[in-house]
């Protein structure tokens, strides 16, 4: 049986694609994984599971009580999970849920100050663990590559939120980003 993308289809990819979505996934792999997770809130002073982490955080970002199926809806999970977690923070004093003030049968999740000090703790924890990580890198680097990621995460939002064939399943990807010009939002790096 044939691979699923032939060497043709793999000569028509922009350059450095195939590398940045292996590097993408290493990244993922890395910064997800249980051990580095544990080390993490080791080092932070706060015992919460990988799955709350970005359930705080998000909370923390918004500074808004947000309701529980507005906060599954941006972290692209199922609403399930995020109630399993809230109760679990919510018992762990890190949170509470609060009506909503528009539809007082709704409720909304509120982050407290002691969910405030553990997403900070936490990021505290990752940004020296980065900083080491990245302390050799000359200072122009890391911001020239904060602004590259920052891009490509927007881009990449913006192109999931598109009606586009994603995955190519009906004929060549394609989408809001795939008409921009070189240097252009959403073309090669040069433009940055």
């Amino acid at each position: 049986m044939p691979a699923p993308h032939s060497s043709a289809v793999a000569d028509t990819r922009p350059a450095g694609v195939v590398e940045l979505e292996r590097g993408l996934t290493r990244v993922a792999h890395l910064l997800t994984r249980a051990r580095q997770h544990d080390r993490t809130v080791s080092a932070a002073g706060v015992p919460v599971d990988r799955a709350a982490v970005p359930l705080l955080r998000l909370l923390a970002e918004t500074g808004e009580p947000m309701r529980p199926g507005e906060i599954a809806q941006r972290l692209a999970v199922e609403a399930p999970h995020v109630t399993r977690q809230v109760q679990r923070l919510e018992k762990a004093g890190y949170l509470e849920r609060v009506p909503d003030p528009h539809d007082r049968r709704a409720q909304r999740v509120r982050l407290l100050p002691a969910g405030h000090d553990a997403v900070e703790a936490i990021r505290g924890a990752a940004l020296r663990w980065m900083s080491g990580a990245l302390a050799h890198w000359p200072a122009d680097d890391r911001e020239r590559l904060a602004v590259l990621v920052n891009r490509m995460i927007d881009d990449f939002l913006a192109y999931s939120a598109s009606e586009c064939d994603h995955f190519g399943i009906a004929g060549p990807p394609g989408g809001p980003l795939s008409a921009a010009p070189p240097g252009a939002r959403g073309g090669t790096a040069a433009g940055v």
